[in-house]
């Protein structure tokens, strides 16, 4: 049965993303980048000085401040795509396909700026009048009535490519395969008791932690988070300091491997694009359309300002993060001749550079990241079923969510991979098509922007 849904997963994720796709995406935000005359790259200064609260205001429309957005979207893809996705792009695709997440990293600037300068500029009020971003009120509220099936298109995928089915998966593979096998826990051969009750038990948690029945966890996690991405980033930089010889010759093999195929994907460099296109949409989200609801959220009435902010993300998350994670599986020789996969590979990479204590510090880090992207998914969820069916009836999702959680911890890592890649390829039609119809909208508030801030004291704005 499950070999079945596998197969047509598997199947269907294929389907959607096929050259086309990775045109949209890819095409796409060269075309962001060159429409917008490489602008917002030249102002990531300006970016900085927003996101130190330079420009806040309590009093302009919505709900957080810039910081506060980054930190949101930031939280969604900050993780397990960081972690796991880079293990599975390296299985699938080989070290090449890094190179093509930095591709999709590069571009994505463009495409984040754009797509969330959208989601400000066209924001809409919901059902029960609150004020919203996504790109279903982009849809809605910038292309006109005729395009609506495209707002009901991405909500209706986003209500299942946010489900945190892959967290939760490789969540759960970490702990039995690090913790409870070794532990006699848990066989390698027959863990889906094991498994199930791990979903249970994290079910609950996160269903209490949306309840508010136990905020004491939130707020704890809140503060724990980002002390986990520290403590990951600083066992990364350790890694490639004692190692820092075979750098460059990872880095000549990722480039390398880009172009040939040749270390897994068996020459087939097609492969190879695919799959770093896939990975680096996965880790950064840039053209999905999820990011754009927490930017548009932003306490701001400068649409342009946000989208400055936005663009921060592919940065961090993908040419920052991801690279030191890649780094590490392959200087340490973990990629090699291994049935490893998923989190576990990016485990073994770090047991063998801290033998004893490796494999378990990164689990700890594993389990704040995928509770902490886990809670933010469920925000975007519950967003786009309001969005569907009315706000004041979106609370009912955390229900399905909860449900969801369980099925993520017991299903196979093929079938979780299957489902999420091809509701983000669904996700991205939309997005990316109503960020290219507007494009010009976006174009001209940026000229207008830069205008009226060029004599702010110490700016060096340009057109």
């Amino acid at each position: 049965m499950m070999t079945t849904i596998e197969n047509a997963l598997l199947t269907f994720s294929g389907f959607m993303w096929g050259m086309p796709l990775v045109i949209l995406l890819v095409g796409g935000g060269i075309f962001f980048l060159v429409h917008s005359r490489l602008l917002p790259y030249r102002h990531f200064a300006h970016t900085i000085a927003i996101l130190r609260g330079k420009y806040d205001d309590p009093s302009q429309p919505g709900d957080i401040p810039h910081y506060q957005a980054l930190a949101t979207a930031l939280s969604g893809t900050l993780g397990l795509g960081n972690i796991a996705g880079v293990a599975v792009a390296i299985t699938l695709g080989g070290p090449g396909a890094i190179f093509w997440m930095w591709v999709t990293a590069v571009v994505g600037v463009a495409t984040k700026f754009y797509t969330c300068t959208l989601a400000v500029m066209y924001r809409g009020h919901d059902s029960m009048g609150r004020l919203q971003g996504g790109p279903m009120y982009v849809v809605r509220e910038g292309m006109g009535r005729k395009w609506l099936p495209l707002a009901y298109l991405f909500a209706a995928a986003g209500l299942i490519g946010t489900l945190p089915v892959f967290q939760i998966n490789q969540l759960v593979q970490i702990v039995r395969d690090v913790i409870a096998i070794p532990a006699g826990l848990a066989s390698p051969d027959a863990h889906f008791g094991f498994d199930l009750a791990v979903g249970v038990l994290i079910a609950v948690m996160i269903l209490g932690v949306i309840l508010g029945h136990i905020q004491r966890i939130g707020k704890v996690t809140g503060k724990l988070v980002p002390a986990m991405v520290v403590t990951y980033l600083v066992m990364t930089v350790i890694v490639l300091f004692e190692r820092a010889g075979e750098i460059p010759a990872a880095l000549m093999l990722i480039v390398r491997d880009a172009f040939t195929g040749e270390s897994v994907a068996g020459g087939v460099v097609g492969s190879v694009i695919l799959m770093g296109v896939r990975r680096g949409a996965f880790s950064n989200e840039a053209g999905i359309g999820t990011e754009a609801m927490a930017h548009g959220a932003a306490q701001t009435d400068e649409p342009v300002r946000e989208g400055l902010v936005a663009m921060m993300g592919p940065v961090i998350d993908t040419l920052i993060v991801c690279t030191c994670t890649a780094l590490v599986i392959i200087v340490s020789g973990a990629w090699i001749e291994t049935e490893l996969d998923g989190v576990t590979l990016t485990a073994n990479a770090f047991e063998t550079a801290f033998p004893g204590w490796g494999a378990w510090m990164l689990t700890v880090i594993v389990i704040f990241l995928a509770l902490s992207t886990v809670l933010s998914f469920g925000y975007y969820g519950a967003k786009c079923l309001g969005f569907l069916i009315g706000a004041e009836h979106q609370h009912h999702y955390v229900w399905i969510y909860t449900i969801l959680i369980v099925l993520g911890a017991v299903v196979s890592l093929e079938a979780v991979i299957g489902l999420i890649d091809g509701m983000y390829a669904v996700m991205a039609i939309p997005t990316m098509t109503s960020a290219l119809y507007l494009s010009p909208k976006v174009r001209a508030a940026t000229k207008d922007y830069f205008r009226r801030h060029r004599d702010e004291p110490h700016a060096r704005y340009e057109e």
